[in-house]
This record gives structure tokens, C-alpha cells and sequence, in this order.
């Protein structure tokens, strides 16, 4: 019998559906069908399906006590809406079913969550614990009946303890789990189980010394090429020499790990994205072997003109995860996102682009992938770039600034007034590649290859006028460029 509380959400959201603005809704990006969502969760391939599942508050576009919403999909692409999966309400997750994971056991979908539970919702004190729902057919789960699997974090921890992931190695079950220690230290701990069910606490995986704020959250832990990767959000982390300039981070630390041990040997903390707009990223491996990531694109306490539509939060398009030869990740659009390629609107080789001649693409499409190459070895020029132009002097400008080797994105004519630019730093080469996608309401800019990215929701007000190609001063040739509009994915 479907839980009750699962048929009044989705109530709620057919209601909320019909007062939706569409201005900004997105064509090709996980939305839920209207009101709130953030975090990613439960990314897995689930009998030849691709399911995620999201934070989400199915009665307000503002943030409130979280339910799982849901959406699955043959290509990783083109997504269907399923019912919310989870609803809080039970003895162990009475304030909201909080972020987690979800693995395949021998055929059953379960999904590990977190329960928040108020002591004092205006103090905003709390408890949380870790639960567990079960599903045969991947769409209608069962709490189970034995909950919380873990009651209380360790000893040395204050109530922050969200957030788990699991995976299995070898024949056993690992979960790493967010964490905050008495002295506000941020870390992630570890537990071992060999059936979901009862788990043993193993210890601290890793943790900072004060520099990586007070609490690590949403972790994932995976083995890519020969290295690990813990990757996590870390809240409190203070500005510094640029670093850092939103609310929160999300980042990943690679090194080695002795399973026996518990002994993870590792490098320094880097940003995955250095753009407005991504937070809590969720990784899983699908059959194809590649490990694929999704991250919220929003950010705690930012500008979020889509709640007077009736609805706010949006995930990120697809990114498999590659490991450079320094260590670093790089991120890329999964190669099914050329599926939605319907037009080709631009492609030329070498145009020369100067600061008197610039080159303009003609178009009013806001959902559209852009590809260019400029010559940077044979160049002369200082800064370079392209712009988004619409009517009324609206615009949103990439700049590469080749001294510096540094690409700015400035929204400050594009929805952002406040905050509006973010840099990314890149490797000197003799090219300079973007890959850019717009989607209504965002932009997911990749540097040359993955080296860098640059994720932000922008808000015009304007249709779009042109993508004009720049140079402030001298010249560049721009090597290759092509434009495509895309299709609607996701409704």
C-alpha cells in the first residue's frame, strides 16, 4: 500500500505544476516537476536504468522538511518523473529525510538516508541517524522496519552526522558519513556491515585540521585509475587570496587507501568547479565503467528569482570524472549530451578576430552547446573571449585574460548584480578550448577538456540577441567553432 504521505506530495506538486512560471525552467537539466530541491542523491544504475533522486520540498519552493524526489532515465539524458521515493514523518526521521545513497543488494534498490530530528527547531538543535528504504521495483520503497541502522555518531562527534554513502568491496558493505567533531573540526568517518542492516564503526577516513572548515558534507568515496578520491563539501571555510568565494565548497582530496588499515594517505584539497553555482556533488560507476558525477547548481544564501515562479534548484547535466597525470580530476559532459543536438547554427575554421572585427553568431536560442578553439600560441592579443548578447545591453562575458592564464565569468549584466564574477585558473597552452552549454537559467562552461569548469544559474530578462567573439586589443584566430541548438530533455 503506497504510503500516504508520498500520495499528498504528489498531490501537492500537481497543484503546485499548474502556477509554475516557465520563463526560467530548464530544458535539459533534473528539475523536479515544481518547487524546491537540492542535493543529488542515490545516483546509481539500477537495472539497466539510470535513477537520481534529490532533497526536495514537494509543498514550498523554499527549503522545508525533506522528502526524496525522484527521476530515472534509459540514456542518463532524457529524463522521466517518478513518485517521491521518501517522506519524513517516522520516530526517525520526524524533521526531514536528509541526503544519502543508494546501492543494488542482490536485486533490491536500497536507498541510505539520513534522518534530521528537531530537539529545537528554533534553535535549531538536533539529532540525526542513519535509515534505510527498500524497493524492488524501484519506485515504490519501504522504510525498514528496524530503523535507525545507526543511532548516534562516535563519542568525540556534536550532532552533525549526515550523509552516507555506501559501496561495497569485496563482501563487505563500507558507508562514509559526514562528521563534526567536539572541537568543530570537519571529517569523514567510516563503518563496515555485511548486510545494510548492522554496522560497525571503523574510524576517522580523513579529517582536517582546522583549515577545511567545521563540517565535511555529502562524501563520496571511489577508487579512479590507480588512486582514491574522497570528494565532500566542506561548510566554513574562510575567503582567501580568491580561493573560496562561495557560501560553502565542494572539492576532493586523491591519495592511496589500505582497506585494511583504514589508512588514507593524500594530497591537498581542490575545488571541482570554480563557478556560482555547485555544491554537493554525488559520483556513481555505471556500465560503461565510468564514474559519473552530478552536483546541485545552486548554492546556500544566493539570489534564487525562480521561487516567485514557483519552483527553485536544478542538478547539473551529467560529468564523467577523468584523473590527470597531476592528480587533479577532470570533469566533461557524458557523451550522450550530443543526443540533444537538433540544429547546427554556426561552423567555421580560422577566423580571424580582431579588436575592431569581432565575429557574431545570429541567434535567439537560449538552450544551446558552444564549441570554440582559439590559437592562443599565435596570438597577440591580451584578453579574449565571447559574450552573450541580448537586447537592452544585457549581456554575460567569458574573458580569458592570456597573461594571467585565467578565465573570468562576469554576470553582472546577466541576473547577477551582486557577486557577479568568478575566475578559473588555467594551464598555459598554446590553445585555448571552451565547451559551453546555456540552458534557459544556466551556464556550464568546460576549459580545455575538464582542466577547469565554471557552473552558474544566470537570469536574463531579454531574449538573446547574438554570441559575439572577441578581442580587447591585437588579434586571435579562432581555430574551430561550432554552434547547435538542443532539444528538451526533461519536462
Amino acid at each position: 500500500m503506497l504510503d500516504e504521505r508520498i500520495i499528498k506530495a504528489g498531490e501537492a506538486l500537481e497543484a503546485a505544476k499548474e502556477k509554475i512560471n516557465e520563463r526560467y525552467r530548464l530544458g535539459y537539466h533534473i528539475m523536479a516537476p515544481a518547487n524546491w530541491i537540492n542535493d543529488p542523491n542515490g545516483l546509481i544504475q539500477y537495472k539497466g536504468e539510470y535513477h537520481v533522486f534529490y532533497q526536495h520540498h514537494p509543498y514550498d519552493e523554499n527549503w522545508g522538511p525533506m522528502h526524496w524526489g525522484h527521476v530515472k532515465s534509459k540514456d542518463c539524458i532524457h529524463w522521466e518523473h517518478c513518485p517521491v521515493a521518501i517522506a519524513p514523518g517516522d520516530e526517525f526521521d520526524k524533521g526531514g529525510c536528509f541526503s544519502g545513497s543508494a546501492v543494488d543488494n542482490n536485486g533490491e534498490l536500497t536507498l541510505i538516508y539520513t534522518g534530521h530530528n528537531y530537539i529545537d527547531e528554533e534553535q535549531n538543535t538536533f539529532y540525526e541517524t542513519q535509515n534505510i528504504a527498500v524497493s524492488k521495483d524501484g519506485v515504490t520503497f519501504e522504510k525498514y522496519e528496524n530503523n535507525p541502522v545507526i543511532a548516534e555518531p562516535p563519542a568525540d562527534s556534536i550532532h552533525h552526522f549526515r550523509d552516507p554513502k555506501v559501496w561495497k568491496h569485496e563482501d563487505k558493505w563500507y558507508m562514509v558519513v559526514g562528521n563534526s567533531t567536539k572541537d568543530n573540526i570537519g571529517r569523514v568517518i567510516l563503518y563496515t556491515s555485511p548486510d545494510l542492516r548492522k554496522w560497525d564503526y571503523v574510524g576517522v577516513l580523513a579529517t582536517s585540521e582546522g583549515e577545511l572548515g567545521y563540517m565535511w558534507e555529502c562524501p563520496d568515496f571511489f577508487k579512479l585509475g590507480d588512486k582514491y578520491v574522497l570528494s565532500f563539501s566542506p561548510q566554513g571555510i574562510e575567503k582567501k587570496d580568491g580561493k573560496y568565494p562561495n557560501l560553502f565548497q565542494t572539492g576532493y582530496i586523491v591519495g592511496d587507501y589500505d582497506y585494511d588499515k583504514n589508512e588514507f594517505k593524500h594530497g591537498d584539497f581542490y575545488e571541482f568547479d570554480n563557478g556560482h553555482d555547485f555544491y554537493a556533488v554525488q559520483t556513481f560507476l555505471d556500465d560503461k565503467g565510468r564514474r559519473i558525477a552530478i552536483g546541485w547548481m545552486d548554492m546556500w544564501e544566493s539570489h534564487m528569482p525562480t521561487k516567485e515562479d514557483g519552483w527553485c534548484g536544478a542538478l547539473t547535466m551529467p560529468r564523467e570524472l577523468t584523473l590527470g597525470d597531476d592528480n587533479k580530476i577532470k570533469m566533461n559532459p557524458i557523451e550522450e549530451i550530443e543526443l540533444l543536438r537538433e540544429e547546427c547554427i554556426s561552423s567555421e575554421e580560422n577566423v580571424i578576430v580582431s579588436e575592431n572585427n569581432s565575429f557574431k553568431i545570429k541567434t535567439s536560442e537560449k538552450m544551446l552547446e558552444i564549441d570554440v578553439t582559439f590559437d592562443i600560441l599565435n596570438s597577440d592579443s591580451k584578453e579574449l573571449g565571447l559574450k552573450i548578447n541580448g537586447s537592452d545591453e544585457e549581456e554575460l562575458v567569458l574573458k580569458y585574460d592570456t597573461d594571467a592564464s585565467q578565465l573570468t565569468i562576469d554576470c553582472s549584466k546577466y541576473g547577477k548584480e551582486q557577486d557577479s564574477t568568478r575566475k578559473a585558473d588555467v594551464s598555459k597552452n598554446s590553445k585555448l578550448s571552451l565547451r559551453v552549454f546555456l540552458d534557459r537559467s544556466s551556464i556550464e562552461v568546460f576549459i580545455n577538456d575538464g582542466e577547469a569548469v565554471i557552473t552558474s544559474r544566470i537570469y536574463p530578462q531579454k531574449n538573446i540577441d547574438n554570441i559575439e567573439f572577441f578581442t580587447s586589443n591585437g588579434e586571435v584566430k579562432i581555430e574551430s567553432l561550432k554552434a547547435w541548438k538542443y532539444k528538451q530533455s526533461i519536462q
